[in-house]
C-alpha cells in the first residue's frame, strides 16, 4: 500500500462527514494488514481501476451506521432501513469519489465502482495481496474505519471511449 494514497481519502472523509453530517472527526492510529478482514456490522466495498487499483472498505457498526444516516437525513431514525442503507453506501461513495479526484489532481486518475453494501458481522474479505492500511475515524456519534487496499495501477486504463461495442447481435 503506498501512504501517498492515504492523504486523499483522509481529507475526502473530513470534507464530506463535515458536509453531511457536521460532524467534526479525528483520526486513530494507522494500522497495516495483510489478513483477510472480518466484517463489522456494516461495510461498504468499493474498487477502483486505473493509475489506482485495488479496494477501499468502510466499515462501521449499526448504531453509528443509524446516527449518520439520521444526520443525514435530518430525522431521527430508529432501523436502518432501505433509505438509510442507500444514504450509508452513497456517503461512502461521495467520500471515495473526493478522493479518486484528489488522486486525480495527484497524477493518479482512476474510476470507481458503485459501492456494494453488505450487513452482517463476522463475514471475511480477503484482499488477496494487497496490504490494507486501516484508517479510524472517529466523532462524537461512533467511528467509521477506512479500509485502504491499493497500489498503483498501470499507467494506461481503458475508459468508455475506447472500448468497441457491437451496433447489433446475431443469435
Amino acid at each position: 500500500m503506498n501512504v501517498k494514497f492515504l492523504n486523499p481519502f483522509v481529507e475526502a472523509a473530513y470534507q464530506v462527514l463535515q458536509a453531511e453530517t457536521r460532524l467534526t472527526v479525528s483520526r486513530g492510529e494507522l494500522n497495516l494488514d495483510k489478513e483477510p478482514y472480518a466484517t463489522d456490522d456494516i461495510t461498504i466495498i468499493i474498487s477502483l481501476v486505473g493509475q489506482v487499483m485495488g479496494n477501499v472498505i468502510y466499515s462501521l457498526n449499526n448504531q453509528t451506521a443509524i446516527a449518520l444516516a439520521s444526520r443525514m437525513m435530518e430525522e431521527e431514525l430508529k432501523s436502518l432501513s432501505a433509505l438509510a442503507q442507500s444514504s450509508i453506501a452513497e456517503l461512502a461513495n461521495v467520500i471515495t469519489g473526493r478522493a479518486s479526484v484528489l488522486l486525480a489532481q495527484a497524477g493518479y486518475e482512476s474510476v470507481i465502482s458503485p459501492p456494494t453494501f453488505l450487513m452482517g458481522k463476522g463475514a471475511i474479505i480477503s484482499t488477496l495481496d494487497f496490504a490494507r492500511l486501516i484508517v479510524p475515524l472517529n466523532c462524537e456519534i461512533g467511528s467509521l474505519t477506512i479500509h485502504l487496499a491499493l497500489r498503483e495501477g498501470s499507467q494506461r486504463f481503458i475508459t468508455q471511449g475506447n472500448v468497441a461495442v457491437a451496433n447489433r447481435f446475431t443469435l
